[in-house]
């Protein structure tokens, strides 16, 4: 890449999620249903504790800045995907960086630690931000039992 280039933001897929295998809840307040969703559901889709709980905090940061950033209140989708959950937050503001979340910030911001937070832990996130508002994706990877994340085969207890 040239000096001038930039690597494209992930975008979100045109697809909606799937209507049948949807859970959705709209939220403006209190976060607690919103993790307490998507930590039901990921245990269910069978991630492992720990990476249902990096889900859990990746969703709750994005749902937190609706709550800091707009107005409008915002909606959670969760649903399953082959060998993946996905999550997607969905409200009415807008984000103006198309690569929010995809750098480190400086140790002295005062924000954008939370997207790039959920840049961390996901294995894929998708962001769509226009003048309707901004959808962001969420993917979690869900290994098999018995299998590391590069798999291998993992050592039973």
């Amino acid at each position: 890449m040239t000096g001038q280039e930039r690597a494209a933001p992930s975008r979100r897929p045109d697809a909606p999620p799937p209507a049948d295998a949807l859970v959705s809840h709209t939220y403006r307040a209190d976060l607690a249903k919103v993790r307490a969703l998507v930590l039901q559901q990921a245990r269910s889709a069978g991630l492992t504790e720990g990476r249902a709980n990096d889900l859990v905090l990746a969703v709750s940061e994005v749902a937190a800045n609706t709550l800091r950033h707009t107005k409008s209140s915002g909606t959670l989708a969760i649903w399953q995907a082959r060998d993946e959950i996905v999550c997607e937050i969905q409200d009415e503001g807008t984000i103006t960086d198309p690569l929010a979340g995809q750098r480190r910030p400086p140790a002295d911001a005062t924000g954008g630690h939370g997207l790039w937070l959920v840049h961390q832990v996901c294995d894929r996130v998708e962001l769509r931000s226009d003048e309707a508002g901004t959808s962001i994706r969420m993917h979690m990877t869900i290994q098999p039992p018995g299998l590391s994340a590069d798999g291998s085969a993992t050592a039973c207890d």
